[in-house]
């Protein structure tokens, strides 16, 4: 990951405030209310509001990014929540979980560089079990429109790091679909994420 892009996020989370609040993102946590606790990874999770969520749930939670900034507030937050959870500062090539080690993985809002997206996705799969469960909510290709309208709803502003449902059947394909839909929702997390935008929701189990 090139140098300028870990210096971006290292900025938006250096302040105080929390870039997109303290309180879980609405799907995950309607999701995650069903499920049993387990072991969950959290990719792309910045500044740890679903980590915490989640770890407050009795998941074991793994979590990691590219910013040290956003680490040190997952920590302070889940302090704050009496819990703990596995924070790394890393790029998902170099890290060291396990394969299968995981019961779900949830992907929030984590938009990766347009030629590294779906090889995340894949190498993403590994660490799951069969079995397992993926949660996904970010920003379909149609947001574009509601950004233009809207600055303040956030998100990318480069079509090929928005996704679309038949990239997440493609990336996803050997996972039986519960739930796949694109969606106009209103977002109020933070300073970043306000209004109304085109998200995509996927959860999926791995066959």
């Amino acid at each position: 990951m090139n140098e300028a892009w870990i210096n971006r996020w290292d900025d938006r989370y250096r302040t105080e405030e929390f870039a997109y609040g303290e309180q879980p993102n609405n799907y995950l946590k309607e999701q995650l209310e069903q499920l049993n606790p387990g072991t969950i990874l959290f990719p792309a999770e910045g500044e740890g509001r679903n980590a915490v969520f989640a770890a407050k749930l009795g998941w074991k939670v793994s979590a990691f990014d590219i910013s040290a900034e956003g680490k040190n507030k997952a920590i302070q937050l889940a302090e704050s929540n009496q819990v703990s959870i596995d924070y790394q500062v890393v790029e998902l090539q170099h890290f060291d979980y396990q394969a299968e080690q995981f019961d779900a993985i949830a992907l929030i809002y984590a938009h990766f560089p347009a030629e590294i997206k779906s090889a995340y996705h894949k190498t993403l799969d590994r660490y799951l079990r069969k079995g397992g469960v993926i949660i996904f909510e970010a920003f379909s290709k149609n947001h574009l429109d509601y950004l233009a309208r809207n600055e303040k709803v956030g998100g990318p502003k480069e079509l090929d790091m928005l996704f679309s449902i038949e990239e997440i059947k493609s990336d996803f394909a050997n996972y039986e679909i519960i739930a796949l839909e694109e969606k106009e929702i209103v977002l109020n997390e933070g300073v970043f994420h306000n209004g109304l935008g085109s998200v995509i929701r996927f959860v999926g189990r791995k066959k």
